[in-house]
């Protein structure tokens, strides 16, 4: 009987607890499972997604070589009003705009690259909005060019950003500010960074010095 007792107690505090606390573990239980399952439809939409832009990516590619710029500029469309979130959009959305640039569409060039600087990731971006630059550069947009360059890059770009603008200055005539711009580059560039000598060559075509390296002690 005394088993029975306490048995009885512990249902009644069971009960208890459930009339206060159960219908708060039931939503936690809910929205626990309703996370794993939303989870699990996100990984896989993302594998499903990303198989699928890689197909299209691959004709893109293809379009690429035969030099058809219309179909890659169908192609990267479509990639990137489908599965703009994956890395693929970005790499067509380049891929595409150098396909223009040699087509000598310069209206898409731009168009592409201005996707990437506006839905790409930081290195992506700042890979576009060099090469967008550059194309400013060729049709001597020199404000916009250098405005452009002002804005944020990843560290790793310092050394490029620096040889662009210094691009910029001597386009118009400003070669006192052109030297520091590629002494700049110089100085952010890795001594086996194979863009230096380029630099160099730049830098003594309008009367710059390349500083020669201190031999060790």
């Amino acid at each position: 009987m005394a088993y029975d007792l306490e048995e009885q107690e512990q249902l009644a505090e069971l009960k208890a607890f459930w009339n206060k606390f159960g219908n708060l573990l039931t939503w936690v239980l809910i929205i626990a499972l309703a996370s794993y399952a939303g989870y699990n439809f996100w990984t896989y939409r993302q594998r499903s997604q990303a198989a699928d832009a890689s197909v299209l990516y691959e004709e893109l590619q293809k379009s690429l070589t035969e030099k058809d710029n219309a179909k890659v500029q169908r192609i990267a469309a479509d990639i990137e009003s489908k599965f703009g979130a994956t890395a693929y959009a970005q790499m067509a959305a380049l891929g595409a705009a150098k396909g223009a640039f040699d087509a000598s569409d310069l209206k898409s060039t731009k168009a592409q690259l201005q996707w990437v600087v506006e839905h790409g990731t930081e290195e992506y971006q700042s890979i576009a909005k060099l090469r967008l630059a550059g194309v400013l550069l060729d049709e001597k947009a020199y404000a916009d060019g250098l405005k452009l360059l002002a804005t944020d890059f990843l560290p790793q770009f310092a050394g490029s950003v620096a040889d662009r603008k210094g691009d910029f200055l001597v386009a118009q005539n400003k070669l006192v500010e052109a030297r520091a711009a590629y002494l700049a580059a110089l100085a952010a560039m890795d001594g086996k960074n194979p863009g230096r000598k380029l630099v160099e060559l730049k830098l003594e075509s309008i009367g710059g010095t390349v500083a020669t390296p201190k031999a060790p002690a």
